[in-house]
């Protein structure tokens, strides 16, 4: 199904905060090549939010319609692609049906929920031979660009192990416990959710196929039976947040006029979604803590480790190779304070490392081969935008074409979508078992090798 336009007929699904890199990227680098001709959302106060801006832009009007209706979207508008962003839960329905209806899909991570909504999509791909587009844009950074040109090099040798630390702050982290993300049904938990990015970075940087996980870990810190049940107690800082009427567990959405507009009370009026509940609630599923040892088809063996709860943000990565060992830190907030009543970057830390500052903000890739000293290479940003600019080469591979001359392989697809998750939906099967679990034995319906 195609229009006769020059340019790409896109239907965006789904109009949450998910939606708005995507609005952002065709109404901007992209508009000569490509333009949004119809929404698929549930809510018309979100939708409106965005055909808003949309109109601002470029004038006119795009339709709403119905989940139910995505077929009749695609023929009636003369779709040519659909972009995915509704809540993980509705991939597996969403692209599979898109794809039947004849379309390509570009699809946020997740490419699923669960191993068998996954399986939906692989038969959907069988049955049709469209083309599904992951957006794995953590690829795009530099800092990890940059690693894994040293790794693709050879100078560190075959990759023998991988260890892996991420931590998401008690503004980052704890807003997947505020949200839908808090039910492990929704999303299949951070180890698919979350941790996917992560899975497809270590992929991506070893070249190779995970086949077997054993996982560990569960709630730790939120939930009414996590931290808050065993003797937490507030820390000095948040005391004195406190007695400045800041409580830092709280989003303010309708303090924000983009959050207030997507999720505020006129949203909240048409489908009953509340943006901001207590991190400590009752009910919550999803675990907040995390580890997972992986090993690869090709021997490599992957420990990582989540946890939703630091007081800083980033991740260190090392690979051990035959040769020498490869380090990256990432430090992408160095502590969480407050101004304003939210919370802000510390503007005492500062763009670089040096010896003297304890976790500034900043990057450092520290290479070492056997029988040499340590040098620290550099990593060079490529622009504005999110993730050092790498989102703005995502969005070019995703709305104006795969670059097939990229030498480092960036753009992701359809099976790099399924071996990432699929190491967290083994890593959720390992946690209900206590067993370790072989991707070969999800029942995705197709070899990941």
């Amino acid at each position: 199904m195609s229009s006769t336009s020059t340019r790409r007929r896109y239907a965006v699904v789904g109009a949450g905060h998910r939606a708005g890199m995507f609005v952002r990227g065709l109404l901007e680098n992209h508009a000569d090549e490509a333009e949004i001709v119809a929404w698929v959302e549930p809510n018309p106060v979100r939708a409106a939010v965005h055909e808003a801006h949309v109109a601002d832009v470029v004038g006119g009007t795009r339709p709403l319609y119905a989940p139910a209706d995505l077929e009749r979207a695609i023929t009636e508008q003369q779709v040519d692609r659909v972009v995915v962003t509704s809540i993980d839960n509705t991939h597996a329905e969403m692209v599979s049906r898109a794809l039947r209806a004849g379309v390509d899909v570009v699809v946020e991570k997740p490419i699923a929920a669960s191993a068998a909504e996954a399986r939906q999509i692989a038969d959907a791909v069988a049955a049709t031979g469209r083309d599904v587009t992951m957006t794995f844009n953590y690829r795009y950074s530099p800092r990890n660009s940059a690693l894994r040109e040293v790794i693709a090099s050879g100078e560190i040798g075959r990759v023998l192990s991988v260890h892996f630390d991420w931590a998401l702050d008690t503004v980052h982290g704890a807003d997947y416990f505020r949200r839908w993300h808090r039910e492990k049904v929704n999303n299949g938990g951070l180890l698919v959710h979350k941790s996917s990015h992560h899975f497809d970075l270590v992929n991506w940087w070893i070249d190779d196929v995970p086949a077997r996980v054993f996982a560990t870990g569960g709630r730790r810190f939120y939930g009414d039976d996590a931290a808050h049940a065993h003797g937490y107690e507030p820390t000095d800082g948040e005391n004195a947040l406190r007695a400045q009427g800041v409580d830092p567990w709280e989003l303010d959405v309708d303090g924000d006029e983009y959050l207030g507009k997507l999720y505020g009370p006129e949203a909240r009026a048409h489908d009953g979604y509340v943006r901001n509940r207590s991190v400590f609630d009752a009910g919550i599923t999803t675990e907040d803590t995390l580890g997972l040892v992986v090993e690869y088809v090709g021997g490599a063996m992957l420990t990582y480790s989540l946890t939703a709860s630091a007081p800083w943000e980033g991740y260190r990565v090392v690979v051990n190779g035959s040769r020498g060992r490869a380090e990256l830190e990432v430090v992408e907030r160095g502590s969480v304070v407050f101004g304003d009543g939210k919370a802000v970057l510390d503007p005492s830390f500062t763009e670089a490392f040096a010896e003297d500052e304890v976790r500034p903000t900043g990057e450092r890739l520290i290479v070492q081969k056997h029988w040499e000293r340590a040098q620290e290479r550099e990593i060079v940003a490529v622009g504005a935008g999110g993730h050092g600019g790498g989102d703005a080469l995502l969005l070019s591979d995703v709305f104006h074409g795969r670059d097939e001359s990229d030498p480092l392989g960036r753009a992701a697809g359809f099976l790099d979508g399924l071996r990432a998750s699929g190491v967290g939906y083994a890593g959720n099967l390992s946690l209900e078992t206590g067993d370790p679990v072989r991707l070969a034995d999800l029942g995705l319906g197709i070899d990941l090798a």
